[in-house]
C-alpha cells in the first residue's frame, strides 16, 4: 500500500466514521480542520480527501471500530509503514496478534506476523513489542535475522 492506496481505503470511511461517532458534518469538519462543504464533497466522492486530511482522519479517529476493522488494527501503523524510515527499536506493546494476525516465521525471541486484512507484516518480540512494520516480507525476514543475531550477542 502507498499513499494513494491509503487515501482510497479511507475515502469510503469518512461518513461511516462520522455516523459511528455521532458527529454532525459541521462537527466532523471542524475536527478535521476543513470546511463543511469540503467534507460533503468528500463524503459524496466528488473530491479526494488528500494526504493531509487522510493523516488527520486516521490520527484523530484511530480508535474508530470502522477504521480498526478496515485496517486490521491501528491505522497509524499503516501510516508509519508508508511514511517513516525503519528504526530498529521497540515500539508499542501489542496484544500479540490474537485477532487480525497470522504468525509467519519465528527466530529466537522474535516472530513475523502478517495482518490478514491489510496484508502488511510486523515483527514482535517475546513481550509482544512491535519492532517493525512493512509490506516487504523479504525485508522483514532480513530484519528478523538481524534482530535474532543481535539477541545472541
Amino acid at each position: 500500500m502507498n499513499r494513494e492506496g491509503l487515501i482510497n481505503s479511507v475515502w469510503d470511511k469518512f461518513k461511516l466514521v462520522r455516523v459511528e461517532l455521532g458527529f454532525t458534518q459541521e462537527e466532523m469538519a471542524e475536527k478535521l480542520g476543513i470546511s463543511k462543504k469540503t467534507l460533503v464533497q468528500i463524503e459524496k466522492h466528488r473530491v479526494s480527501p488528500g494526504w493531509t486530511t487522510t493523516v488527520a482522519f486516521c490520527t484523530l479517529f484511530r480508535r474508530s471500530e470502522v477504521l480498526q476493522n478496515a485496517f486490521g488494527g491501528d491505522p497509524l501503523e499503516i501510516l508509519e509503514v508508508i511514511t517513516n524510515p525503519i528504526l530498529l527499536k521497540p515500539k508499542e506493546t501489542t496484544l500479540g496478534g490474537k485477532v487480525w494476525w497470522v504468525d509467519i516465521l519465528s527466530k529466537e525471541n522474535y516472530r513475523i506476523q502478517q495482518n490478514v486484512i491489510s496484508q502488511h507484516y510486523r515483527i514482535l518480540d517475546k513481550m509482544n513489542r512491535r519492532w517493525l512494520s512493512t509490506f516487504d516480507l523479504d525485508y522483514a525476514k532480513a530484519i528478523l535475522m538481524q534482530l535474532a543475531s543481535n539477541n545472541n550477542h
